[in-house]
C-alpha cells in the first residue's frame, strides 16, 4: 500500500475546474515532484492535502487513513507537514521558538502545570529545548536559536521553515518551491539538505518546484499538471522528454 493515496481529486471554484481527476500515488521514502505552469492548480492540490480546501470530489489516503473532511491541525497530527511557497515563519519569535512550536503537538501538558511551573513543565521545556537544538544543528541554524527569525537571511529561513515542520514529526512532507529565491549555491545546498532530510529522516517528501536542475537533480518520480490535469506521471527521466511536457511547461 502507497503511503499517500490521491483518487480522482477534484475542485472548483466559481464554476471554474481548478483540478480535475488528479490521482497520485506516493510509496514512502519517495523523493516525489510536482510540476506545471503558473496557474496549473499545484498548490490547490498542496492546499486540498493539508485540509485548506475541502475537495468536492475523491479520496485522500495516508497510510490507509482517510483525510477527506479532516480540519488542517488533524492533518498535521496524522502525518503531513508543509512549507509554503511564500515563507512563513513568526518572525518577531526566535529560531528556537519557531522550531518548539512545530513540537508542541508533541509534548503536551496542562494550562496549570504551565502557569505553575510545575515539575513536568520544566521536564518537557527541557525535552523540546533538546529536540529543537537536535533538528537546528541538521540546518546548520543552531548558533542561530536566540535569533529573531525575521532577522535570519533569505535562504536560511527556508531552512529554518522546514526544520519547523519536520519537527510536528510527519509522515509526508509537503514543499511548495523550497527553491524561490536562491542562488544556484543555496539551491545546490537545498537539495542536499533534502536528501539527507529524506535518508535521515525516514521521510517521503513531495515538492513543488520551478527549477528543474533541482527537480531533475533530486526528484525520482514526477506528475505533471497543466489547467488542472494530469499532463504526464512516472519517472523523471521520461516525463521530462515527454514532447506534450516540454510543450506545456518548457516552453519549447
Amino acid at each position: 500500500m502507497a503511503l499517500l493515496e490521491v483518487s480522482n481529486l477534484s475542485i472548483s471554484f466559481g464554476g471554474l475546474r481548478a483540478v480535475d481527476n488528479f490521482s497520485l500515488n506516493i510509496e514512502k521514502n519517495q523523493l516525489y515532484g510536482l510540476i506545471g505552469p503558473n496557474g496549473a492548480g499545484k498548490t490547490t492540490v498542496f492546499n486540498m492535502l493539508t485540509g485548506v480546501y475541502r475537495p468536492d470530489e475523491g479520496i485522500i489516503r495516508l497510510d490507509g487513513q482517510d483525510l477527506v473532511g479532516k480540519k488542517t491541525i488533524e492533518i498535521n497530527q496524522a502525518g503531513i507537514a508543509r512549507t509554503f511557497q511564500n515563507i512563513r515563519l513568526f518572525g518577531q519569535q526566535t529560531v528556537m521558538d519557531n522550531v518548539k512550536i512545530g513540537l508542541h503537538n508533541q509534548y503536551e501538558y496542562s494550562t496549570l502545570t504551565g502557569i505553575l511551573r510545575l515539575p513536568k513543565y520544566h521536564s518537557m521545556e527541557k525535552a523540546m529545548n533538546e529536540k529543537a537544538i537536535d533538528l537546528l544543528k541538521v540546518f546548520e541554524l543552531e548558533d542561530k536559536a536566540d535569533y529573531l527569525a525575521s532577522n535570519l537571511p533569505y535562504g536560511q529561513q527556508r531552512k529554518l521553515e522546514i526544520a519547523r515542520a519536520l519537527a510536528t514529526n510527519p509522515k509526508l512532507l509537503l514543499l511548495d518551491e523550497p527553491a524561490a529565491g536562491m542562488n544556484p549555491n543555496e539551491t545546490q545546498e537545498l537539495m542536499d539538505t533534502i536528501r539527507f532530510v529524506r535518508d535521515n529522516f525516514d521521510m517521503t517528501i513531495l515538492l513543488i518546484e520551478h527549477d528543474m536542475r533541482l527537480v531533475a537533480g533530486i526528484c525520482e518520480d514526477l506528475t505533471v499538471l497543466n489547467f488542472g490535469q494530469v499532463l504526464a506521471q512516472g519517472d523523471t527521466k521520461t516525463v521530462l522528454k515527454n514532447p506534450e511536457v516540454i510543450k506545456a511547461y518548457l516552453g519549447e
